[in-house]
């Protein structure tokens, strides 16, 4: 037989197979649960419960695991690893992720403040008294280092070279730590601030009353997947903006939910958390601006120099929520 003919045949029969490997891998990947995590135990992940509880993921006709991981960058390391498919995370670390390579933007900004505190021993009566201390996080990299930075900059002072930063694990962690004396200042995030206020620690700083704009917390994907599956990322979007808009009109329906998810009994402390991470800072619109993502470059660019000069709107793709709210879907939520 001609050689060039068996060459053709066999190149032809690998396009073959190769197609209908592709094929088969899409099915599996259409057939399989999808899989969204979140990377905080806070108020500002009450969305994304709500939309699981209140049935809002199968209404837009998905099937999903909520995942959570104990911070930022073990969620984004999954995601990467094409573990999860949604990311419910502080825009800092998309931004760090993207400026490293990875195929990851932004689709939405549920919150736009960092709705955390600095909470320190008693005896810090000043912020300028924390020279020399530790403040504790939960990783590098995340929101929460970024507010430490934030508020140790606030008081005059140098991340590092004047106050030590300290990966303590989870929120509750630092709090542990504290008590422990291992860390002499936290940042800690709702309803954890209320615990250590009651346990008579300070709260030295509100970070959200700087009133800067921040990509605090929203909607991740990976760039790959959202062009190929635009229709569940869209859904997925509306089952958040729907969850966002129940948990705003239902205190109840929130408090409860937010128990079972903190595993507390404790309603007063759930009151004061729906206060302020749902009523006060959650937003119904939640469009990613350049401005909130200029805040985080210019975060991330004192300890990365990739990012000095990086375009905000790099990190972020607007258009299903501008789609959504052109289109009255996101009004009607509220009528």
């Amino acid at each position: 037989m001609n050689r060039s003919l068996v060459r053709f045949r066999f190149l032809f029969l690998v396009v073959v197979v190769t197609v209908l490997i592709a094929v088969a891998l899409g099915y599996a990947q259409e057939g399989r649960k999808l899989r969204a995590g979140y990377a905080s135990l806070s108020g500002n992940m009450a969305p994304y419960w709500a939309a699981k509880d209140a049935g809002l993921f199968k209404k837009y006709g998905l099937d999903i695991d909520l995942v959570a991981f104990p911070s930022g960058t073990e969620g984004m390391a999954a995601m990467i690893a094409g573990e999860i498919e949604f990311l419910a995370i502080a825009g800092s670390t998309t931004a760090s992720a993207a400026i490293g390579g990875a195929d990851v933007v932004s689709l939405a900004i549920t919150t736009e403040r960092l709705v955390v505190s600095l909470i320190t021993l008693p005896s810090i009566q000043k912020g300028e008294e924390l020279k020399g201390k530790a403040v504790g996080i939960s990783r590098f990299g995340t929101s929460i280092d970024t507010a430490a930075r934030m508020a140790i900059h606030h008081y005059g002072l140098e991340p590092i070279r004047d106050v030590s930063i300290v990966q303590a694990g989870t929120i509750t962690s630092n709090l542990a730590a504290m008590r422990g004396g291992r860390i002499q200042a936290a940042i800690l995030s709702y309803p954890t601030i209320i615990q250590a206020r009651r346990e008579g620690y300070r709260e030295l700083l509100d970070i959200a009353s700087l009133d800067v704009p921040y990509a605090s917390s929203g909607i991740t994907v990976r760039r790959s997947f959202m062009a190929q599956r635009r229709d569940v990322v869209t859904n997925y979007v509306k089952s958040i903006l729907e969850a966002t808009a129940r948990i705003k009109r239902d205190k109840p329906f929130t408090i409860d939910m937010m128990m079972k998810y903190f595993r507390t009994k404790d309603r007063e402390m759930m009151e004061e958390t729906y206060d302020v991470s749902v009523n006060k800072y959650l937003k119904r619109l939640p469009a990613p601006t350049a401005e909130a993502f200029r805040s985080v470059v210019d975060e991330l660019a004192q300890v990365n120099p990739k990012a000095k000069g990086q375009d905000p709107k790099r990190f972020y793709d607007d258009s299903i929520i501008q789609e959504l709210e052109k289109s009255g879907y996101i009004s009607a939520l509220y009528r």
